[in-house]
Formats: structure tokens, sequence, C-alpha cells
């Protein structure tokens, strides 16, 4: 018997289910109170429950995967077309549940409650980082004011500020002074927030299962190998490794007509964070590495430094998953085959 699909929209305290019965093709809405919202589904027999990967989602996945209900997340991109006429809570239910009909969009992989504790510190550090970056450029665009030019760089610029503290002194009033005293005990604040929470993550990378083999690969550190390895659990998730690193946008986006295909710039979907951490990687690899690959070598001699930088970047993304997938440890002369190939790995693999 097919199971009956529902559509829920949720929210902080009220939800919005829509449903056809699998059986007569009845239209059933309902709005429910969140307390009330486990207790519905569990007296319903084995149903489909699909909802947006919005905030909390992950949460009542889990929640009703522990009911014994299937559970499927759908990118909330792909679920606003469904939307029709006036949006409310009603008309995003009933677009979750087309959405949910449609067999060529990707579910959004669900997340365990440690995978989400790791990304949650990861989030933390970027906006600590965030506003340190804000907090220097107020402290020097007010200095600017009373023309005092810092460096560039934010090392730099705090730097030159130390040294030349007293010069700069005789150049401001004095409660501009106190506030410079202040927004630099703030950064210092700061400064130890951020360094507390890479403790942290260093600490859960021993624990998280395949972080320590992630971080075996060239351009993938402490900060790479844990969000990856919470992002990706056990990969199965993605068919392959080229399907991961479309879904973080190191692949480019093409547009066609008429039978004639452009490829354009990088698609730039799926999460910023990670895709953010790999190029990084890839252009510190590109940067200091004694030992570079073959093909980056050559890849490096005939296109521009960026271009590298993608391909690289996306080649760590393919290897990440490879390594999280089938269970591998990172061997540097790794040479992948097509099954049913004659050809053997390289030696040392």
């Amino acid at each position: 018997m097919d199971r009956t699909t529902y559509g829920l929209d949720i929210a902080k305290n009220v939800m919005q289910l829509h449903w056809v019965d699998a059986e007569t093709g009845e239209i059933g809405r309902k709005k429910l109170a969140r307390a009330k919202l486990s207790a519905y589904f569990a007296e319903l027999q084995l149903v489909r429950i699909v909802m947006e990967a919005c905030g909390s989602a992950h949460h009542w996945a889990r929640v009703f995967k522990g009911l014994g209900q299937q559970v499927e997340l759908l990118p909330a991109l792909q679920v606003r077309p469904f939307v029709r006429g006036n949006k409310d809570d009603a008309a995003d239910a009933r677009a979750i549940w087309l959405a949910a009909q449609q067999s060529d969009i990707r579910r959004v992989p669900q997340k365990s409650v440690q995978q989400q504790g790791v990304l949650a510190l990861h989030r933390t550090r970027s906006h600590w980082i965030s506003v340190r970056t804000a907090t220097v450029n107020s402290l020097r665009g007010l200095l600017y004011e009373f023309g005092v030019v810092l460096r560039g760089g934010r090392k730099a610029g705090l730097k030159a500020l130390a040294e030349q503290r007293a010069a700069i002194d005789g150049q401001i009033p004095a409660p501009m002074r106190e506030l410079v005293d202040g927004q630099l005990q703030t950064l210092g604040q700061i400064g130890q927030r951020i360094d507390a929470l890479e403790c942290q993550i260093a600490a859960l990378q021993k624990q998280l299962d395949g972080a320590h083999e992630l971080d075996q690969v060239p351009g993938i550190g402490v900060l790479g190998s844990t969000a990856l390895a919470a992002t990706l659990g056990d990969g199965r998730a993605w068919r392959s490794g080229r399907e991961f690193s479309a879904s973080l946008g190191l692949v480019p986006a093409h547009a066609g007509t008429g039978g004639k295909v452009r490829i354009g710039h990088l698609s730039k979907r799926g999460d910023p964070y990670l895709r953010t951490l790999l190029i990084h990687g890839a252009r510190s690899v590109i940067e200091h590495a004694k030992n570079k690959p073959k093909w980056l070598e050559q890849l490096l001699a005939r296109r521009p430094k960026n271009v590298a930088v993608v391909a690289l970047a996306n080649k760590m993304a393919r290897t990440a998953w490879a390594l999280i997938a089938h269970g591998r440890a990172y061997q540097r002369d790794w040479q992948s085959v097509r099954p049913g190939s004659a050809a053997a790995p390289a030696a040392g693999a």
C-alpha cells in the first residue's frame, strides 16, 4: 500500500498540513499547534512526511523518524516555484506536497544531533569572524575621519595602530581615545572567543567519523575536515563525488537553447561556507605546496591561477566524498578506475 504523503509547513508555533489520501484521493488540510504535532503523527499509520529544509527541519525529521515515519527534506528554492496565488501557510504546505511528487528534486540529507552540533560551532565561529571584521572596519573608518590612515589588513592595521598610538592620540579628542580603547578591548574578547571555538572544533575532530582521514588531504585542515565530515555523514546522500562537488557550486553553470549550450561561471549553489573553505584550502596548496600534482602544474601553465584554484577545490570535494563513501584512507598516488576496467590502482595505492 502506498503511503499517504503529507506536506508539512513548519513554523515556531503553528504547523500547516496538506495531504491527499492515497486510497480515496480526498484532499486534507489541517493546522496544528507545535505541542500537538508529534502526537498527531504518532497516531497515524506509516505515512510520508515532506518538509522544506529550513529552521528546525532536521530536528523534526529526527522526531518523526523516531515515530517510524518516512521523512524527506526538500531544498526551499525548489519548493518556491510550486507556490500558487497568495503566499500563506496553507499555500506553502500545498507547494511542499506538489514538490514532493517530483522525483528529480534532490532530497536534502538529514543530519544527526552530532552533525548539527559540529556545524553550529562552525557557524558561530564564522559569525564572530564577521563581527571582528566589522569592528576593525568601523575603527578604521572612525580614525580616517581624523586623518589617520591604517595599513590594509586586520593584523597589519592593528599593529600600525599599536606602534603609532602616541602620535594618533595627539590627533584625536579624548572621547575618541576612550572609544579606541573600548574597541581594542572588544577585539581582544572576540579573538578569545574565536580561539576557544577553534579549540572545540579541533577536539571534535577526533570524535567525528571520517574527519581524521579528510585531514590528510592537502588543503583540508581541521576546519575543512570537520565541516566536510559533518556535512557528508556517510556520503550516501550523493551518488558520486561529482554530484557532491556540484551540490557545493564548484562546477560551472550552463544555459542552453536551440541545441546550443553555453558554459558560464561557477554556479555557486549550495553551502557557501564549505565552498569557501575548499577554495581557500586549494589556494593555499597552489601558493605553498612544493610537490604539486602533475595535472595541477600543467593546468597552471596554460590557465589563470583562479581557474586552477577552483579545479583543485572541485578535486578536493570529490576526494572527500570518495574517502567517506568508501571508507578509505587518503593515498596521494591513488588513481581511480572505472568499474570493469582491467587497469589497477597506481603503485602505493
